[in-house]
């Protein structure tokens, strides 16, 4: 599942007329870059969930899924009620499409050197497998910490073991959804349920990442081969 339907705030005015997962970064954009990266790693089925302005991204999508690259993939779009579900709301709105194995989630608007045949390959133990980066500078105390490969909340952990930040992909189970009740829920209390039952794997990634949360992340990426 690819997430589309957020609103961008941090983005206006340009979020005002174009949906974030549209913004192009090298000529492409931003939620094409994670369907070229899942077709290469043999995903084939990608649900899409639409918010703001998402009817501007199935007639968008069109001409990049009749490319060679992208022509296997079946897309579903997922459109969610006017105002914001959040991550678990949208997820839980879409189980209607999901089969009962894991699946990947991923959000659009990061980017990454990240394969995402890891998390094809991966086989998932408990109810979800984060990765986690390094803390950005705008976001210094992370959200989780590591213990081998268990995920820990920072308070768990403690000051000795550094924080991690989520890396907006990772692998998760639909049942960790199916119980939650219909309408808007952030991810984080979801996750955070998950990991006091110690159901939440995770592992480190080192490599290139970036939030694309303000113009200047944004900028950012643009300057920068992917």
């Amino acid at each position: 599942m690819v997430l589309a339907a957020g609103r961008g705030e941090r983005l206006r005015p340009l979020t005002d007329r174009l949906p974030k997962p549209l913004v192009p970064v090298n000529d492409q954009p931003l939620i094409v870059h994670h369907l070229n990266k899942l077709a290469a790693a043999e995903f084939d089925r990608i649900i899409i969930n639409l918010g703001w302005l998402g009817e501007q991204i199935p007639p968008a999508l069109a001409q990049w899924l009749d490319t060679p690259a992208l022509s296997d993939l079946e897309v579903i779009y997922s459109q969610e009620p006017p105002g914001a579900l959040e991550t678990a709301g949208g997820i839980r709105h879409a189980l209607e499409y999901f089969e009962d194995e894991p699946f990947a989630l991923i959000s659009s608007d990061v980017m990454s050197d990240f394969d995402y045949r890891n998390l094809h390959k991966h086989t998932l133990a408990g109810l979800g497998h984060l990765i986690l980066v390094d803390n950005p500078p705008h976001h210094p105390a992370g959200d989780f910490s590591l213990l081998g490969d268990r995920v820990l909340s920072k308070e768990a952990a403690g000051d000795g073991r550094p924080g991690l930040t989520y890396a907006g992909f990772g692998l998760f189970s639909p049942s960790l959804f199916r119980s939650l009740p219909p309408g808007h829920r952030r991810l984080r209390p979801v996750l955070d349920q998950a990991i006091d039952r110690q159901a939440l794997s995770g592992e480190h990634f080192g490599g290139r990442w970036l939030d694309i949360g303000t113009a200047e992340r944004l900028a950012s990426a643009q300057a920068q081969t992917w």
